[in-house]
């Protein structure tokens, strides 16, 4: 499977290198823009989810990683109430 990494800028400054098994998160997040945290988490969530998805189709067992890495996403946005999140970029492995 193509993976791939997105790099996102949290509100307080702090950068994230961000994995995904799929190029699927390019249909959900845009480089340059900025997203609600929830938003964010929401489109992250539901991309990861469907990547996951396709290792599981591919291999017959689901990534640990993007399910580690929504979990990951899911903790660190607990400590915003309010922001955004600026996706930095991509890149490919």
């Amino acid at each position: 499977m193509p993976e791939m990494y997105f790099r996102v800028t949290w509100p307080d400054g702090t950068a994230q290198r961000c994995y995904s098994p799929s190029l699927v998160i390019q249909d959900y997040l845009t480089p340059g823009e900025s997203y609600p945290v929830a938003e964010f988490v929401r489109l992250s969530d539901e991309a990861l989810t469907i990547a996951s998805d396709r290792v599981r189709e591919k291999y017959g067992f689901a990534c640990t990683s993007a399910a580690a890495m929504r979990d990951e996403i899911w903790a660190r946005a607990k400590a915003y109430e309010s922001g955004q999140v600026r996706v930095e970029g991509f890149e490919r492995t």
